[in-house]
């Protein structure tokens, strides 16, 4: 049985990049607590915004949404925004949902 892992968010901002990476399971109950990290970045077009989803174990319908959200918004004031790390099962989801298409991946954020 696998152990539950906490949701998690850890935040950094370098070189022109801020970083959001994500643990444990992103779903309706934390989507606020994702929400209020991401409120003082997402209308920001002065950096980047990378999405590290490598500690992620689950995400829910409602996480994609907030992924697309993210997308959406970067998207309308031209900022760039990544996703990194995702997991072969989040990936395989993404597949699924046509989001992949979508999504700008990178090791590094390519300026």
């Amino acid at each position: 049985m696998m152990k539950m892992v906490p949701f998690a968010i850890q935040q950094s901002e370098q070189d022109g990049v801020y970083t959001l990476k994500l643990s444990g399971e992103l779903d309706l109950s934390v989507v606020p607590q994702l929400q209020k990290s991401l409120q003082h970045v997402l209308e920001r077009t002065d950096v980047a915004l990378s999405l590290h989803l490598g500690g992620l174990t689950y995400i829910d319908s409602t996480g994609i949404g907030i992924i697309v959200s993210i997308l959406k918004a970067r998207d309308a004031i031209n900022a760039p925004f990544y996703v990194q790390e995702i997991p072969s099962s989040i990936r395989r989801l993404f597949d699924l949902t046509g989001l992949s298409g979508y999504l700008k991946e990178g090791t590094e954020a390519q300026g």
